[in-house]
């Protein structure tokens, strides 16, 4: 992993998951469509299955993504709040792409049986994907992943304040954390969670691809930790 790498895997990342969403959401409405009923979701999702199959998978590889993204920025520091960040990043990766891998492997069953005239098997497939949706999506993918993707950008952020980030760069970066850990509070269907977890997302992607730009703006090196005087030069706004 070097600096140039890591930049182009971070743009890449937020790239991807941008055009994945923004798909997503024309085809199938997601997230919102999680809020209809089973037998709705299941439905939809047969009417388009190839496309939203393709697009969760892409999802899924944005996000498998920060694992070696998060090994590349854990270089950027020696301190020891930065090598908490790579296994936290890590952790963020791999329950984010178990959550949204259950769509293109697990879904196409249910949908198929959803769509039955045997009442036993379509009441199977509904428990089936109420529970899949439930502990791989809900409490997995999206709570585990919301916290862990927040906690990974305030433990970068914590690593490089004193190598000396700029402030806007801090700024930005805690504002998205702050708005994505709101999506915890989205299983409560309380006003504006949706919205803010989304302006999280958002705003997340841009410090993701600010970040980027500032790494490819670094003077080359000898080392792999930026030190803090290098790091003024590197990260300040």
């Amino acid at each position: 992993m070097n600096r140039k790498l890591t930049a182009a895997l971070l743009i890449g990342a937020a790239v991807l998951t941008n055009v994945a969403s923004t798909m997503l959401s024309s085809i199938f409405h997601y997230p919102d469509v999680s809020k209809q009923s089973t037998d709705s979701v299941l439905a939809a999702f047969r009417a388009s299955q190839g496309p939203i199959s393709l697009w969760f998978t892409v999802m899924a590889f944005a996000a498998a993504l920060f694992v070696p993204i998060a090994i590349g920025v854990g270089k950027l520091s020696a301190r020891p709040v930065m090598r908490i960040a790579v296994v936290v990043g890590i952790a963020a990766a791999v329950v984010q792409v178990i959550g949204l891998m259950r769509w293109p492997l697990l879904v196409p069953r249910h949908a198929a049986d959803a769509a039955g005239t045997e009442p036993g098997i379509v009441a199977t497939a509904h428990d089936s994907f109420d529970t899949a949706n439930l502990l791989l999506g809900t409490i997995i993918g999206e709570t585990c992943g919301h916290l862990l993707t927040a906690a990974w950008t305030v433990l970068v952020l914590a690593a490089l304040t004193r190598a000396g980030a700029g402030r806007w760069f801090t700024a930005l970066g805690m504002a998205s954390a702050v708005l994505i850990t709101a999506g915890v509070l989205s299983p409560l269907d309380l006003p504006a969670v949706g919205t803010a977890n989304f302006i999280g997302y958002a705003l997340w992607g841009l410090w993701l691809i600010a970040f980027a730009v500032l790494l490819l703006r670094q003077p080359r090196t000898t080392n792999t930790t930026i030190r803090p005087h290098r790091a003024r030069h590197a990260l300040r706004a």
